[in-house]
């Protein structure tokens, strides 16, 4: 699976990395607005430069778009992580980071023309109200929502609004054929940034954490608490691809790993102030076995856990080198309903280290960089990293850290072969999803015998379905040996069809049993207790 048609995961991934990482902390920020926005001639000269245009120009203009440009144009010589967010963007944004939203409650597919109900909220809006998988909403308050052409954006408007206000559904159920209206009333819909979590083992917690949103520690809490309910004395943090978030949040977070004291990080700003953050005796993980995750897609506050553990001496790192974004932005408001986040500080680990990587050569060279790590050989090889001795970190037990762009783990894992690595793109792209929605639809009712558990324990993908799967690829021009991969096929089948009939947790615990970073934690967790075994045997000799 090398041809382009299937072997795109390097250009999507830096694309996504290019609008996902864009994300810092919030700081206090001493200056007042009047200190920071006084008149000056530079300030002068573009302001008369949009006025010329406004006003003398030959043609029509729209000065809008022009100060946009202007303003992007700006920010792309400071950092790659200074960005402005345009005001029509503004909601968008601010939305993914609170965490919630208000609207109906159901994740949905544009199944063809149609919105297609994958689930419903558990006791949100349309839960409530009877509505189930496979359900096609067809009206809202008697406008059409179905049809090529219908844009994703009415979609979202109709189906969202103030909480409490009532909406009108016109909904077809496929099975039984049905055509009915249902009321329902708006509610806060939250938007998860703790993906999944679940118990690996009687003892090994699991949690994912896909961003830093304000409800992330909030999520983060209550699954642990109830991982913990269930028997968990060590976990695994799992920060894979995460492109991180809200700078508080990561501490709080690293707080609870960290004994009183504890330094987290510190930041550092242009006038040479330094802001230490410490942890406190809040911490509920203290002194139990944590294993953290990254890749090469994990970034800023994920990276600052990471680098927090690490140099701190506390859990494993296991898995690739991070992004290496070591900046802190704040968002500033422009006054017209956009807003800027601008670079106002760097923060250092524990040990003193910048993990940022170097942007001297301006945007583009530095997700080229990115790009090369896919072709220099460092997600196969820990060798391949390339380090420099002047930053070189010691932790308080000796470890050997290194600055300079990312997080090296304490246990690295190589990213698979290609067509195994497409997979997990048929997977994170939403091309299986798709594949079992449209599966489920003809053949739901086969599975309405089955509970979570016994699905998870009891389920087995069948040669028909796989045989299903493959035909599905080949008519797409998807081609690669699946019968080489048939096992972990069948796997991720299995997963996906857990996420879709019974939620995200289900597909967590399925897909787990073929994660290599999992398997390599578990590994790890099981010669971890051979040698306290060895070495309580060995005390009482």
């Amino acid at each position: 699976m090398k041809n382009k048609n299937t072997y795109i995961w390097p250009t999507i991934i830096a694309l996504a990395l290019a609008i996902g990482i864009f994300i810092g902390g919030k700081l206090h920020f001493n200056d007042t607005p009047e200190k920071l926005f006084t008149t000056n001639s530079k300030k002068d000269k573009l302001n008369r430069l949009i006025d010329y245009i406004d006003y003398e120009y030959v043609d029509e203009i729209n000065t809008d778009s022009i100060v946009d440009v202007a303003v992007n144009n700006i920010l792309e010589k400071l950092d790659p992580h200074s960005v402005y967010i345009p005001k029509q963007e503004m909601d968008k944004v601010a939305e993914n980071m609170k965490g919630d939203f208000v609207g109906i409650g159901v994740n949905f597919y544009m199944y063809k023309d149609t919105i297609a109900v994958i689930r419903t909220i558990e006791d949100g809006p349309s839960y409530l109200k009877g509505l189930l998988q496979g359900d096609r909403i067809l009206m809202a308050d008697g406008d059409t929502l179905f049809g090529e052409n219908i844009p994703n954006e009415l979609v979202v408007k109709k189906l969202k609004g103030k909480k409490g206000s009532p909406v009108n559904l016109q909904v077809y159920r496929k099975n039984g054929n049905k055509l009915f209206n249902v009321t329902l009333k708006r509610d806060v819909v939250p938007i998860k940034s703790v993906e999944s979590y679940c118990m690996l083992t009687s003892d090994m917690g699991y949690i994912k954490v896909n961003r830093f949103a304000e409800s992330t520690f909030k999520e983060f809490k209550s699954a642990l608490r109830k991982l913990e309910a269930m028997g968990a004395k060590k976990l695994t943090l799992d920060l894979r691809d995460n492109p991180g978030g809200y700078l508080g949040i990561a501490e709080k977070m690293a707080d609870e790993f960290l004994s009183d004291g504890k330094l987290i990080l510190y930041t550092k700003n242009k006038r040479g102030k330094i802001d230490k953050v410490f942890a406190t005796d809040k911490g509920h993980f203290q002194d139990k076995p944590v294993y953290v995750l990254i890749n090469e897609k994990s970034a800023s506050a994920s990276e600052i856990i990471a680098g927090s553990l690490q140099d701190n001496d506390i859990g494993t790192i296991v898995g690739r080198r991070s992004f290496g974004k070591g900046l802190v932005q704040r968002e500033m408001d422009l006054g017209d309903g956009s807003a800027v986040r601008l670079t106002v500080s760097r923060y250092y680990t524990p040990t003193g280290r910048s993990i940022q990587k170097s942007y001297e050569n301006g945007n583009r060279d530095y997700y080229q960089k990115f790009i090369d790590r896919y072709h220099n050989g460092e997600l196969l090889s820990v060798d391949s990293i390339k380090v420099a001795d002047s930053l070189k970190f010691k932790t308080p037990k000796g470890k050997v850290v290194y600055g300079g762009g990312g997080i090296i783990p304490d246990v690295f894992v190589p990213i698979g072969s290609n067509e195994s690595e497409a997979i997990e793109d048929m997977e994170s792209l939403g091309f299986l999803a798709y594949f079992v929605f449209e599966y489920l639809d003809e053949n739901r009712d086969d599975y309405k015998q089955f509970i979570e558990e016994d699905f998870i324990e009891g389920y087995r993908v069948d040669d028909i379905l796989f045989e299903v799967f493959v035909d599905y690829c080949l008519s797409k021009n998807i081609k690669m040996d699946f019968y080489a991969f048939e096992d972990k096929i069948k796997l991720y089948l299995k997963a996906t069809l857990a996420e879709q009939l019974f939620g995200a947790n289900a597909h967590a615990k399925i897909k787990s049993g073929a994660d290599t970073m999992v398997l390599k934690v578990m590994e790890l967790d099981r010669a971890s207790m051979i040698q306290k075994e060895y070495n309580k045997v060995k005390a009482k000799d």
